[in-house]
Protein backbone atom coordinates (compact mmCIF):
# COMPACT_ATOMS: atom_id res chain seq x y z
CA UNK A 1 0.00 0.00 0.00
CA UNK A 2 1.61 3.59 -1.26
CA UNK A 3 0.52 6.99 0.53
CA UNK A 4 -0.07 7.92 -3.39
CA UNK A 5 -2.58 5.45 -3.61
CA UNK A 6 -4.57 6.25 -0.77
CA UNK A 7 -4.19 10.21 -2.03
CA UNK A 8 -5.62 9.05 -5.31
CA UNK A 9 -8.32 7.26 -3.78
CA UNK A 10 -9.29 10.33 -1.67
CA UNK A 11 -9.06 12.45 -4.48
CA UNK A 12 -11.72 10.18 -6.30
CA UNK A 13 -14.47 10.57 -3.24
CA UNK A 14 -13.30 13.92 -3.62
CA UNK A 15 -13.92 15.29 -6.95
CA UNK A 16 -16.60 12.50 -8.24
CA UNK A 17 -14.62 11.08 -11.41
CA UNK A 18 -11.28 9.46 -12.42
CA UNK A 19 -10.39 12.11 -14.67
CA UNK A 20 -10.73 15.21 -12.47
CA UNK A 21 -8.82 13.07 -9.40
CA UNK A 22 -6.12 12.46 -12.40
CA UNK A 23 -5.88 15.56 -12.97
CA UNK A 24 -5.89 16.82 -9.13
CA UNK A 25 -3.06 14.08 -8.65
CA UNK A 26 -0.90 15.24 -11.87
CA UNK A 27 -1.81 11.69 -13.08
CA UNK A 28 -3.00 9.92 -16.09
CA UNK A 29 -6.62 8.32 -15.51
CA UNK A 30 -4.74 5.08 -16.63
CA UNK A 31 -2.42 5.27 -13.55
CA UNK A 32 -5.56 6.40 -11.77
CA UNK A 33 -7.94 3.33 -12.31
CA UNK A 34 -4.73 1.14 -12.29
CA UNK A 35 -3.65 2.29 -8.41
CA UNK A 36 -7.35 1.25 -7.28
CA UNK A 37 -6.77 -1.98 -8.69
CA UNK A 38 -3.48 -2.35 -6.94
CA UNK A 39 -5.66 -1.07 -3.47
CA UNK A 40 -8.38 -3.79 -4.56
CA UNK A 41 -6.04 -6.46 -5.17
CA UNK A 42 -4.06 -5.91 -1.52
CA UNK A 43 -7.74 -5.42 0.34
CA UNK A 44 -8.76 -8.42 -1.59
CA UNK A 45 -12.22 -6.14 -2.15
CA UNK A 46 -14.20 -4.06 -4.53
CA UNK A 47 -13.68 -0.18 -3.51
CA UNK A 48 -15.97 0.94 -6.02
CA UNK A 49 -18.93 -0.13 -7.46
CA UNK A 50 -18.28 -0.04 -11.57
CA UNK A 51 -22.14 -0.22 -12.44
CA UNK A 52 -22.89 3.04 -11.84
CA UNK A 53 -21.34 6.12 -14.49
CA UNK A 54 -20.53 7.97 -11.67
CA UNK A 55 -18.01 6.21 -9.55
CA UNK A 56 -19.47 5.32 -5.59
CA UNK A 57 -17.86 3.80 -3.26
CA UNK A 58 -18.74 0.47 -2.06
CA UNK A 59 -19.34 -0.19 1.90
CA UNK A 60 -15.21 -1.77 1.75
CA UNK A 61 -14.42 1.28 -0.31
CA UNK A 62 -15.97 4.07 2.60
CA UNK A 63 -13.80 2.20 5.27
CA UNK A 64 -10.71 2.34 3.47
CA UNK A 65 -11.40 5.85 2.32
CA UNK A 66 -11.87 6.72 6.41
CA UNK A 67 -8.78 5.26 7.02
CA UNK A 68 -6.76 6.79 4.47
CA UNK A 69 -7.75 9.98 5.79
CA UNK A 70 -6.61 9.21 8.89
CA UNK A 71 -3.34 7.79 7.84
CA UNK A 72 -2.33 10.58 5.75
CA UNK A 73 -3.46 13.09 8.34
CA UNK A 74 -1.18 11.51 10.33
CA UNK A 75 1.81 12.15 7.71
CA UNK A 76 1.00 15.31 6.64
CA UNK A 77 0.87 16.13 10.53
CA UNK A 78 4.53 14.57 10.99
CA UNK A 79 5.98 17.33 8.30
CA UNK A 80 4.55 19.77 9.98
CA UNK A 81 5.88 18.44 13.71
CA UNK A 82 9.20 18.09 12.15
CA UNK A 83 9.38 21.78 10.77
CA UNK A 84 7.74 23.07 14.05
CA UNK A 85 10.29 21.56 16.33
CA UNK A 86 13.37 22.72 13.65
CA UNK A 87 12.55 26.10 12.80
CA UNK A 88 14.23 26.93 9.27
CA UNK A 89 17.04 29.87 9.21
CA UNK A 90 19.31 31.48 6.48
CA UNK A 91 18.55 32.51 2.82
CA UNK A 92 16.61 31.14 -0.14
CA UNK A 93 17.09 32.85 -3.22
CA UNK A 94 14.00 32.19 -5.58
CA UNK A 95 12.75 32.60 -8.66
CA UNK A 96 8.92 32.30 -9.85
CA UNK A 97 7.14 32.79 -12.54
CA UNK A 98 5.03 36.30 -13.23
CA UNK A 99 0.96 34.42 -12.49
CA UNK A 100 2.20 33.17 -9.64
CA UNK A 101 2.43 36.76 -7.80
CA UNK A 102 -1.17 37.69 -8.20
CA UNK A 103 -2.45 35.29 -5.21
CA UNK A 104 -0.11 32.15 -4.51
CA UNK A 105 3.21 33.48 -3.67
CA UNK A 106 2.56 36.13 -1.57
CA UNK A 107 0.01 33.90 0.60
CA UNK A 108 2.32 31.05 0.92
CA UNK A 109 5.59 33.24 1.76
CA UNK A 110 3.55 35.32 4.70
CA UNK A 111 2.76 31.66 6.30
CA UNK A 112 5.98 30.28 5.59
CA UNK A 113 7.19 33.67 7.15
CA UNK A 114 5.20 33.31 9.93
CA UNK A 115 6.51 29.60 10.33
CA UNK A 116 9.97 30.45 10.18
CA UNK A 117 10.60 34.40 10.97
CA UNK A 118 14.82 33.69 10.80
CA UNK A 119 14.37 32.31 6.78
CA UNK A 120 15.10 35.16 4.58
CA UNK A 121 13.69 34.49 0.85
CA UNK A 122 14.93 36.48 -1.73
CA UNK A 123 12.46 36.53 -4.73
CA UNK A 124 12.83 37.68 -8.46
CA UNK A 125 10.15 36.99 -11.51
CA UNK A 126 11.29 35.56 -14.63
CA UNK A 127 9.77 33.42 -17.36
CA UNK A 128 10.67 29.82 -16.94
CA UNK A 129 13.17 29.05 -19.60
CA UNK A 130 14.81 31.94 -17.88
CA UNK A 131 14.70 31.09 -14.57
CA UNK A 132 15.68 27.15 -14.97
CA UNK A 133 19.08 28.97 -16.70
CA UNK A 134 19.47 31.04 -13.57
CA UNK A 135 19.23 28.10 -11.75
CA UNK A 136 21.83 26.09 -13.45
CA UNK A 137 24.22 28.74 -13.33
CA UNK A 138 24.14 28.96 -9.63
CA UNK A 139 22.25 32.03 -9.39
CA UNK A 140 19.04 30.88 -7.61
CA UNK A 141 18.60 27.97 -5.24
CA UNK A 142 15.59 27.00 -6.45
CA UNK A 143 12.79 28.58 -8.81
CA UNK A 144 8.96 28.15 -9.45
CA UNK A 145 8.42 27.32 -13.26
CA UNK A 146 5.96 25.34 -15.60
CA UNK A 147 7.29 21.78 -16.60
CA UNK A 148 10.38 21.98 -18.10
CA UNK A 149 9.90 22.05 -22.08
CA UNK A 150 12.88 20.75 -23.84
CA UNK A 151 15.19 21.64 -24.66
CA UNK A 152 15.57 22.22 -21.24
CA UNK A 153 19.12 22.51 -19.02
CA UNK A 154 19.95 19.49 -17.72
CA UNK A 155 20.23 18.49 -13.88
CA UNK A 156 17.21 19.65 -12.75
CA UNK A 157 14.58 17.49 -10.83
CA UNK A 158 10.64 18.92 -10.43
CA UNK A 159 8.20 19.00 -7.81
CA UNK A 160 4.60 19.48 -9.09
CA UNK A 161 2.79 21.75 -7.17
CA UNK A 162 -0.58 22.70 -9.28
CA UNK A 163 -1.91 22.86 -12.97
CA UNK A 164 -3.11 25.82 -14.95
CA UNK A 165 -5.50 25.44 -17.97
CA UNK A 166 -5.01 27.45 -21.51
CA UNK A 167 -7.60 29.16 -22.63
CA UNK A 168 -8.61 31.57 -25.44
CA UNK A 169 -9.57 34.98 -23.79
CA UNK A 170 -11.56 37.50 -26.05
CA UNK A 171 -13.61 40.66 -26.03
CA UNK A 172 -16.77 39.98 -24.82
CA UNK A 173 -18.73 40.69 -28.25
CA UNK A 174 -16.72 37.32 -29.31
CA UNK A 175 -18.94 35.25 -26.75
CA UNK A 176 -21.13 33.62 -29.49
CA UNK A 177 -18.27 33.27 -32.12
CA UNK A 178 -16.26 29.37 -31.67
CA UNK A 179 -13.01 29.60 -30.82
CA UNK A 180 -10.87 28.61 -33.91
CA UNK A 181 -13.58 31.85 -35.30
CA UNK A 182 -12.11 33.55 -32.75
CA UNK A 183 -7.96 33.34 -33.57
CA UNK A 184 -9.01 33.94 -36.81
CA UNK A 185 -11.06 36.92 -36.74
CA UNK A 186 -8.93 38.88 -34.26
CA UNK A 187 -4.80 40.04 -33.87
CA UNK A 188 -3.36 37.47 -31.99
CA UNK A 189 -2.12 39.19 -28.84
CA UNK A 190 0.20 36.13 -28.38
CA UNK A 191 2.88 34.59 -25.47
CA UNK A 192 6.83 35.13 -26.56
CA UNK A 193 7.38 32.40 -28.63
CA UNK A 194 10.73 31.57 -27.28
CA UNK A 195 9.38 30.76 -23.20
CA UNK A 196 7.88 27.62 -22.33
CA UNK A 197 4.08 28.12 -22.34
CA UNK A 198 4.80 29.76 -25.93
CA UNK A 199 6.34 27.12 -26.92
CA UNK A 200 3.21 24.72 -25.93
CA UNK A 201 0.62 27.18 -27.67
CA UNK A 202 2.36 27.27 -31.27
CA UNK A 203 2.39 22.97 -31.21
CA UNK A 204 -0.62 23.33 -30.74
CA UNK A 205 -1.66 26.28 -32.97
CA UNK A 206 0.17 24.51 -36.03
CA UNK A 207 -1.77 20.97 -34.91
CA UNK A 208 -4.71 22.85 -35.54
CA UNK A 209 -3.49 24.40 -38.80
CA UNK A 210 -4.96 28.00 -37.65
CA UNK A 211 -3.85 31.27 -39.69
CA UNK A 212 -4.22 33.75 -37.62
CA UNK A 213 -1.97 37.65 -37.50
CA UNK A 214 -0.10 38.50 -34.79
CA UNK A 215 -0.91 42.08 -33.34
CA UNK A 216 1.48 42.09 -30.49
CA UNK A 217 3.96 39.59 -28.29
CA UNK A 218 4.20 39.46 -24.97
CA UNK A 219 5.50 37.96 -21.71
CA UNK A 220 2.99 38.58 -18.95
CA UNK A 221 -0.30 36.82 -18.40
CA UNK A 222 -2.02 39.62 -16.77
CA UNK A 223 -0.75 42.62 -19.54
CA UNK A 224 -2.40 39.87 -22.29
CA UNK A 225 -5.78 39.76 -20.67
CA UNK A 226 -5.92 43.57 -19.88
CA UNK A 227 -4.79 44.30 -23.58
CA UNK A 228 -7.73 42.06 -24.75
CA UNK A 229 -9.90 43.62 -22.48
CA UNK A 230 -9.44 47.16 -24.31
CA UNK A 231 -10.49 44.76 -27.40
CA UNK A 232 -7.06 44.97 -28.66
CA UNK A 233 -7.35 41.43 -29.86
CA UNK A 234 -7.68 37.62 -28.31
CA UNK A 235 -5.05 35.83 -26.77
CA UNK A 236 -4.16 32.09 -25.04
CA UNK A 237 -2.61 31.84 -21.42
CA UNK A 238 -2.70 29.53 -18.93
CA UNK A 239 -4.26 30.36 -15.79
CA UNK A 240 -5.49 28.65 -12.81
CA UNK A 241 -9.12 29.46 -12.81
CA UNK A 242 -11.15 30.76 -16.23
CA UNK A 243 -13.04 33.44 -13.45
CA UNK A 244 -9.47 34.93 -13.82
CA UNK A 245 -10.48 36.37 -17.52
CA UNK A 246 -14.49 35.80 -16.67
CA UNK A 247 -14.53 38.45 -13.87
CA UNK A 248 -13.36 41.02 -16.08
CA UNK A 249 -16.21 40.64 -18.73
CA UNK A 250 -13.96 38.73 -21.28
CA UNK A 251 -15.12 35.67 -23.57
CA UNK A 252 -13.74 32.36 -22.19
CA UNK A 253 -13.08 28.87 -24.12
CA UNK A 254 -10.73 25.63 -23.71
CA UNK A 255 -7.86 25.84 -25.64
CA UNK A 256 -7.27 22.82 -27.66
CA UNK A 257 -9.29 19.26 -27.83
CA UNK A 258 -8.62 18.24 -25.25
CA UNK A 259 -8.19 21.23 -22.96
CA UNK A 260 -4.59 21.95 -22.83
CA UNK A 261 -2.53 22.85 -19.98
CA UNK A 262 0.58 23.24 -18.40
CA UNK A 263 1.84 21.74 -14.95
CA UNK A 264 3.36 24.57 -12.05
CA UNK A 265 6.25 23.08 -10.30
CA UNK A 266 9.43 23.48 -8.15
CA UNK A 267 12.34 23.30 -9.80
CA UNK A 268 15.68 22.35 -7.95
CA UNK A 269 18.95 21.37 -8.17
CA UNK A 270 19.56 17.95 -6.66
CA UNK A 271 22.11 18.17 -3.73
CA UNK A 272 21.95 21.43 -3.10
CA UNK A 273 21.83 22.45 0.69
CA UNK A 274 18.96 24.79 0.60
CA UNK A 275 16.62 21.43 -0.60
CA UNK A 276 15.04 21.84 2.55
CA UNK A 277 14.16 25.75 1.78
CA UNK A 278 12.68 25.18 -0.91
CA UNK A 279 10.38 21.69 -0.34
CA UNK A 280 8.87 24.34 2.94
CA UNK A 281 7.95 26.46 -0.17
CA UNK A 282 6.41 23.54 -1.75
CA UNK A 283 4.45 22.57 0.85
CA UNK A 284 3.10 25.88 1.65
CA UNK A 285 1.90 26.90 -1.99
CA UNK A 286 0.10 23.22 -2.17
CA UNK A 287 -1.57 24.15 1.17
CA UNK A 288 -2.80 27.34 -0.55
CA UNK A 289 -3.69 25.42 -3.75
CA UNK A 290 -5.73 23.78 -1.84
CA UNK A 291 -7.59 25.70 0.33
CA UNK A 292 -7.98 27.67 -3.21
CA UNK A 293 -9.84 24.48 -4.45
CA UNK A 294 -12.04 23.54 -1.72
CA UNK A 295 -13.27 27.39 -1.55
CA UNK A 296 -13.88 26.89 -5.16
CA UNK A 297 -15.91 24.09 -5.48
CA UNK A 298 -17.83 25.00 -2.41
CA UNK A 299 -18.97 27.74 -4.40
CA UNK A 300 -22.41 27.83 -5.48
Amino acid sequence: MSLRALRTLVAIAQHGSFVRAAEAVFLTQSAVSLQVRQLEREFNAALFDRSHRVPTLTDAGKIVLERAHEILALYDGLHTELVESEKLSGRLRLGAIRSIFADILPTALAQLQAKHPKLRILVSSGLSAELAVRLTNDELDAAITTEPVKPHPPDLFSTPLYREDYWIVAPREAANKDARRILQEYPMIRFQQHSWAGRTITRELRKQKLKFDIGMELDDIEAIVQMVSKGLGAGIVPLFTSQQAIGQGLTCLPFGSPQRHRKVVILERAGRPSLQFAQAVAHEIQDCVERHVAQRDAAP
